[in-house]
């Protein structure tokens, strides 16, 4: 029994020393500084290498002005690879680094904000093998591009952290914990963690920056009458002045069909031309719908290989030939393509520089998937929406949308973005004002009429506000090029679709309100873009709403 006893503790021992071992040697640790302030995180207002680095730089409290200088250096007993393997012992270095990073967290006055899996991209491979040391700028002054910055967006703009900072004195505190993404999340022991002293100084906001704008007349809706929490909309406002909603061009609010609000910023005016990105694919889905009201579709679920000879293009395969406009329209034609990821044959970015849009399209192989299977945002298949509509509908797609769709809707005031072949781009970038895209949200909201005519079919717009993922949990579902978006107001939640466009920019149309609310912004590939936008209509707007 003894025996049997004295051999489990030596398993349990020998398992406990094999857990502790590292996977890779991390780089000796000669530095006195390094040694006295490891497991730490040092605060500092200037780029210092750490062989050069002094106590006497470290930063115990700072006036926080966003075009300063901020950075902090990380010193750590081990190296990144080695905290990760003592985690989950059972992986090589190769999988620990493509399932695992750094977590990042973020407390203020004691409470935490924001905690950030890094991306298991970011940080070159041989330095989580080696490096026990490593500097991160989160405010420079020379906007010094890294991905701390866009981390330090992330937690002060997007998620929280620049409400949890307002005016006066604040205690900051990061810490730093290594992470494993594999069938679960598994997070480790702190690494480094590390606290500065913060005074956020007083802005000086006037009464007319924060003022609720009064609408001018001729805006070609009917003023609302009803009442608005005028308070939230100032709170709004100044939130806005103060820059900490930022880049945002302009705000309208539609309810019951009349105009509630209308405001601009950022030298903004009812005539801009607010540049929309994304915003316009939902115009792609629109204008098919009509086409297909007027007959020159059988329907959406027409195939890809009516309108072109598929053999004719590279990496033909049987699978495109069942591709569909449906397909194209809900992102999920089976095309190996995906915005998202930077070594998608058919992310975007592959797609500008070519001298023929459509024939990259076409050109991309097929992935195993089935159309309508599996979604990932594809830019590249609206446009080629819009050249199959190019082709179909009488003297060309620029000439239809402005009889079918802005005539009616009494917009005249537009610009395109085009393809090579001189063709109206539905992937994005058209332009109007702000009040012309709130014409378009509200034509949705009305099933389609506008002025008592009908433009789009009711079984369009029907179609287009289904949510054909539900077995997605990455977002909330995604229509005929809209977006499903859930906002939620104290326990009640209100369901919406939207167009929405790089920048934060939206149109959204209400379901179960009489509510279309347009918001146009240039926080452009900015990461605060969206979550702004959602935080000013579920924070500040729908609360304002008097339903």
């Amino acid at each position: 029994m003894k025996s049997i006893l004295l051999f489990i503790i030596l398993l349990v021992s020998g398992i406990s020393f094999g857990q502790d071992k590292n996977i890779t040697e991390p780089e000796v640790i000669t530095n006195p500084v390094h040694k006295k302030y490891a497991n730490q995180i040092i605060f500092l207002d200037k780029t210092v290498s750490p062989d050069q680095i002094k106590e006497s730089d470290f930063l115990k409290h700072l006036v926080f002005q966003e075009d300063k200088d901020l950075d902090i250096r990380i010193f750590m007993n081990n190296s990144l690879i080695n905290y990760l393997h003592q985690i989950d012992p059972s992986l090589s270095a190769e999988e620990l680094l493509k399932k695992g990073n750094y977590q990042f967290n973020f407390f203020v006055d004691e409470k935490l904000i924001y905690t950030e899996n890094l991306n298991t991209g970011a940080g070159k491979p041989e330095d989580k093998k080696s490096k026990t040391t490593f500097r991160i700028p989160l405010l420079s002054s020379k906007n010094e591009d890294s991905w701390g910055k866009y981390m330090w967006m992330r937690f002060y703009l997007g998620n929280g952290g620049i409400d949890a900072l307002g005016e006066g004195n604040h205690l900051l505190k990061i810490e730093i914990k290594p992470y494993l993404q594999t069938t679960s999340l598994q997070v480790g022991q702190t690494i480094a963690a590390g606290e500065i002293h913060l005074t956020v100084p007083h802005k000086n906001i006037s009464e007319e920056q924060i003022a609720i704008q009064k609408t001018a007349p001729n805006s070609g809706w009917k003023v609302s009458d009803e009442k608005l929490n005028e308070e939230k909309i100032r709170l709004l406002n100044r939130k806005i002045a103060e820059n900490r909603f930022r880049d945002i061009t302009s705000i309208v609010v539609i309810k019951n069909n009349k105009l509630l609000l209308e405001e601009y910023f950022s030298q903004s005016g009812r005539d801009s031309l607010q540049d929309t990105r994304s915003v316009g694919k939902s115009f792609a889905s629109a204008l098919m719908g009509i086409a297909i009201k007027d007959g020159y579709f059988k329907g959406e679920n027409q195939m890809l290989k009516e309108f072109y000879d598929l053999k004719q293009f590279k990496n033909y395969s049987s699978s495109k030939d069942s591709m569909t406009i449906k397909s194209l329209l809900t992102m999920s034609s089976g095309f190996d393509g995906n915005d998202a990821d930077e070594e998608s044959p058919g992310n975007e970015e592959n797609m500008y520089p070519t001298e023929n849009w459509v024939k990259f399209v076409l050109d991309l192989p097929a992935t195993e998937n089935k159309p309508g299977e599996k979604w990932s945002y594809f830019t590249a298949g609206v446009v080629l929406t819009g050249d199959i509509l190019d082709k179909k509908v009488p003297n060309g797609l620029e000439n239809y949308a402005e009889k079918k769709l802005f005539q009616p809707l009494g917009i005249t005031n537009y610009k395109w973005q085009f393809t090579p072949q001189q063709k109206p781009s539905l992937a994005g970038g058209l332009r109007m004002r702000t009040l012309d895209f709130a014409k378009f949200g509200q034509l949705y909201k009305n099933n389609g009429t506008w002025n008592g005519q009908s433009i789009i079919d009711k079984n369009w717009v029907k179609k287009s506000f289904t949510n054909y993922f539900t077995d997605n949990t990455d977002f909330e579902g995604y229509g005929y090029l809209f977006w499903r978006k859930i906002y939620k107001v104290g326990n009640r939640n209100f369901e919406a679709y939207q167009s929405s466009g790089n920048g934060g920019n939206k149109i959204i149309i209400f379901t179960e309100i009489r509510v279309v609310i347009v918001i146009t912004a240039k926080a452009y590939n900015k990461p605060y873009a969206h979550p702004q936008a959602d935080k000013i209509v579920q924070e500040y707007l729908l609360p304002a709403i008097d339903e």
